[in-house]
């Protein structure tokens, strides 16, 4: 779908306009529901393809349409990433087992507008490494979100969720970022989850996008399997992810995806 809506930066940003914010709040709150109504069918002996089939349902329910059906080739309309899969974990017939933890991923369309996020689940009883992978990657998440404020940069945002994250002694993974989203699903700029204050781009009022850190137990590097998608942490070690659809406004960042419900921590706390 084209975007012409608001002006682009000289680094290929758009900027939207005030009366823009309600239609990602309206996308990204559906997101954010589908979510919240996922939670109590994480379970020890779902599969991953059973939960992926009630997400469909839902958006369909809502009057919505899926982001990633259909988007290169995918045909879920969800990614489901289990323990070590970093990101874009295909939906099948894995079984959940008792302390697997997993990041669901949810894209919906609303009238136009793109609503994106994820957040981590654990079927069964939750190990104290891995409760506390997700604990920091969380953190890490709402940290990035505090350095938004116009006048800062995307540099800014990735040096809090890196210095966080490998304070303590985590890594954080770089092989894929956030981006810009609005009437489309990607856009400038790439939301990188490290870097160095003051650099990359300014943030201004009326910029959209994703901030989404992959943290990891082990080592940062990922490899993508045979399937083209599925991405891996290549020692093994466990991966969490957090992510939120912010808009930039002159007081920092407002979210577009929060839980309704309360539920974007696993733990609920």
């Amino acid at each position: 779908m084209d975007d012409n809506s608001g002006r682009l930066t000289r680094d290929g940003i758009r900027i939207y306009e005030a009366a823009d914010f309600a239609g990602m709040h309206k996308a990204g709150k559906l997101a954010a529901e589908i979510l919240d109504r996922i939670a109590e069918h994480i379970q020890p002996g779902q599969t991953t393809q059973a939960i992926d089939k009630l997400i469909t349902d839902w958006v369909e329910e809502a009057g919505a349409t899926s982001a990633t059906i259909g988007y290169r080739g995918y045909q879920h309309a969800s990614c489901i990433s289990v323990n070590h899969v970093v990101c874009h974990g295909i939906p099948g017939d894995k079984v959940l087992k008792d302390g697997d933890i997993l990041n669901i991923d949810v894209t919906v369309i609303v009238d136009g507008w793109f609503g994106d996020t994820s957040r981590m689940y654990v079927a069964g009883k939750l190990s104290r490494k891995a409760e506390r992978l997700i604990q920091v990657t969380h953190d890490a998440l709402m940290k990035g979100i505090e350095a938004v404020r116009p006048g800062r940069t995307f540099g800014d945002i990735g040096f809090e969720i890196q210095t966080y994250a490998e304070a303590q002694r985590m890594s954080v993974v770089r092989d894929f970022c956030g981006h810009g989203l609005g009437r489309v699903f990607h856009a400038p700029p790439n939301v990188l989850h490290y870097g160095r204050p003051g650099t990359g781009p300014v943030l201004e009022e009326g910029m959209f996008f994703t901030i989404e850190p992959m943290v990891n137990l082990g080592r940062p590097e990922t490899k993508v399997l045979a399937d083209d998608w599925t991405a891996v942490t290549r020692d093994k070690s466990l991966s969490a992810q957090f992510e939120h659809s912010v808009g930039v406004t002159s007081a920092g960042a407002e979210i577009f995806t929060l839980s309704p419900a309360g539920l974007f921590h696993p733990t609920y706390g």
